[in-house]
């Protein structure tokens, strides 16, 4: 029988850098075939996009061959893992013979394990493996509380009355993803300073179920040879990797949590996009902006990408004589108001 194919799932929190660590990989993969799936919450793909852009994956219209990055956009994977992963898988295992490894990047509001059990099904478990699960932490917006809950504070809450339940839907989101996980990645650590990065680490290890080795980095540069070749055969290990889902039959995510995404004729000079964004952050509850803006005189794409107040901006390739210039953003939070966004935006 052929060696299965090894696939890695990387897991994280939205804006933790999954994206960008995979840019990363390709770019500095050593020869091997990877091929990537990637899944998004909303409709407008910009992580599929954005690793298309790094050019180590050509591709060319209608040759299925030499396509290597597939775009799921229609929910969550571990809520649409049956309609949309397996056929996508099934395409992929047809070809093989022409891929060495398959990086998988989940929705930051997924959670890992439905994911990895997938792995279990016939038409999947005789053809490929979950070699790992990397789970990606924001080390700033950890620092921050953005989506990890004060753990003191916790803490001393629950001493003085430990029937009261603390967690938020969120919270649990965050322990799930570390709770699978094979190795975390510390990412963005050049944000904090020693001791709040010796802070979120302890917060991570408390965490962890079992010991799972921490490995820092900054703009999602690793040797790839450290994420990948763990041949942990994840779809035979699931007990010791517990998740607070596992006693039901399915799950439901937050329904107040969506996405919006709005593609503008307009171009915008970044430090007022970035302000204007910033005004919003503190308006609506946002998590995760991402997207690419049209600058002004500019050949080049601007690549935005916001975690609460803090935005970064680059620019990723130039614009192509034969696509259109507008501006690409999506938006994902807590009840969001769409039209108050464009509003603000373009005002």
């Amino acid at each position: 029988m052929a060696t299965k194919i090894p696939v890695t799932v990387i897991t994280g929190f939205l804006g933790s850098g999954k994206t960008t660590l995979i840019r990363h990989l390709l770019q500095n993969n050593a020869g091997r075939r990877i091929a990537v799936l990637v899944n998004e919450f909303g409709e407008l793909g910009i992580d599929g996009d954005l690793l298309k852009a790094c050019q180590i994956c050509p591709e060319e219209e209608g040759n299925e061959s030499i396509n290597n990055i597939y775009e799921l956009t229609n929910g969550c994977l571990c809520c649409t893992v049956q309609e949309e992963f397996l056929p996508t898988m099934q395409q992929l295992l047809k070809r093989r013979e022409q891929i060495d490894s398959i990086l998988i990047e989940t929705s930051g509001l997924a959670l890992p394990k439905p994911l990895v059990q997938a792995f279990r099904w016939p038409e999947i478990r005789n053809a490929a493996t979950v070699d790992a699960v990397i789970t990606v932490v924001d080390c700033a917006a950890v620092a921050a509380g953005t989506f990890a809950s004060d753990l003191d504070a916790i803490a001393t809450q629950r001493q003085a009355d430990d029937s009261i339940e603390h967690e938020t839907p969120l919270q649990e989101l965050f322990e799930d993803q570390l709770a699978c996980a094979d190795l975390v990645i510390l990412n963005k650590t050049d944000l904090v300073d020693t001791s709040t990065k010796i802070q979120v680490e302890k917060i991570v290890q408390d965490e962890l179920p079992r010991v799972v080795k921490i490995v820092e980095s900054t703009n999602g540069e690793i040797d790839p040879n450290i994420i990948l070749g763990f041949n942990a055969a994840v779809e035979d290990n699931l007990d010791s990797r517990p998740s607070h889902h596992d006693s039901e039959t399915e799950h439901d995510h937050d329904e107040e949590i969506n996405s919006t995404h709005l593609i503008l004729d307009h171009s915008f000079e970044p430090e007022r996009l970035v302000a204007k964004l910033q005004n919003l952050v503190n308006k609506q509850e946002i998590y995760r902006v991402k997207g690419f803006v049209a600058v002004p005189n500019k050949p080049m794409r601007l690549v935005m990408q916001g975690v609460g107040n803090r935005i970064e901006k680059f620019y990723d390739r130039p614009w192509s004589p034969t696509e259109k210039r507008q501006t690409k953003l999506v938006f994902i939070g807590r009840a969001l108001n769409s039209s108050e966004i464009e509003s603000e935006l373009i005002a």
